[in-house]
């Protein structure tokens, strides 16, 4: 398996029923225009698999896993991943809270055709919210944010989550915070009403103090350009998406598989990664940070420790 060895089964190896119980689960954990979002990237890659020049044997290729017994009373976590999808689910029934901090998604080609003839667009609505915001911004804003310092932090890299230059929470309307809010919706909003409202309400806590960079194109129009690139990083959210400069091998004919048509993202909680886990936060290479007694930061009742994210 290239890039990363992944735990748990992966659902080419189960029966129809079987598969069909293991998505049951990841629609479960998710709200329905998520799994929307999850699906076509997993379209986007089978979609890959069978039409481009790419040899690399992961596309198509998905795995479901749990760490720690499925409870309604205590922490357990499922993590579900494939080649551009990375799904980090932390459930604690004692506290009936979900977290899903670390998650990627990604997306290879953009837009495609399903075997049924329909046009996928699984980050639509993504760059919409994204343009929604950058449009709602005045000239001297724009200027701002275009000048910052787009950074990644993926898990298992030594990120201090430092905001560098850009556009802050405090320099936006109330109304451009709510589009920036809806923006980041698209990461931590992926599971029911109740864990959605209860991170938008975080992250909206601090958002004078989060930064906002942009660099690319300017208007939402894949048809020119190489599209773009933000990251949103506050004490409560963290929040990178970049474009691709490549294809990685998986070249189709009239269709964009760089740029605008490869992306990846990364969402983060800076305060609630897997859950304060300690032992997850170790395995996969991140500092962590303590809370009392060596545990993790701010207490907290960790899961299983897994391995890392995507």
């Amino acid at each position: 398996m290239t890039f990363v060895q992944r735990a748990g089964l992966n659902l080419a190896d189960l029966t129809d029923e079987q598969k069909t119980a293991a998505l049951a689960v990841l629609q479960a954990l998710l709200s329905d225009e998520a799994y929307d979002t999850v699906s076509g990237i997993m379209g986007g890659d089978e979609y890959l698999q069978q039409n481009s020049s790419s040899t690399e044997q992961s596309l198509g290729q998905y795995y479901i896993a749990f760490f720690g017994d499925p409870s309604d009373t205590g922490a357990f976590e499922v993590q579900f991943g494939g080649h551009h999808l990375g799904i980090n689910a932390t459930l604690d029934g004692a506290t009936d809270a979900i977290t899903f901090a670390p998650t990627h998604l990604g997306v290879q080609p953009a837009v495609y055709t399903d075997a049924d003839g329909n046009e996928v667009r699984p980050f639509d609505g993504i760059y919409t919210d994204a343009f929604a915001f950058f449009d709602s911004l005045t000239g001297e804003q724009q200027a701002t944010l275009t000048s910052g310092d787009v950074s990644m932090c993926a898990p298992g890299d030594a990120c201090d989550f430092d905001a560098g230059a850009g556009l802050t929470g405090a320099d936006l309307t109330d109304a451009q915070k709510q589009l920036l809010l809806d923006l980041t919706a698209n990461w931590s909003g992926m599971a029911d009403e109740q864990t959605t409202a209860g991170s938008r309400a975080k992250i909206e806590a601090t958002l004078d103090d989060t930064v906002i960079a942009w660099s690319g194109e300017t208007t939402y129009d894949m048809s020119s350009g190489d599209g773009i690139s933000f990251s949103i990083s506050g004490p409560n959210v963290y929040v990178a998406f970049q474009a691709q400069q490549g294809s990685a091998g998986a070249d189709v004919d009239g269709v964009s598989t760089s740029g605008w048509g490869h992306v990846h993202t990364i969402y983060r909680d800076p305060t609630n990664d897997y859950a304060n886990s300690v032992t997850q936060q170790t395995a996969s290479g991140m500092g962590g940070g303590s809370g009392p007694a060596g545990g993790p930061p701010g207490g907290g009742t960790p899961p299983n420790g897994g391995p890392p994210s995507n």
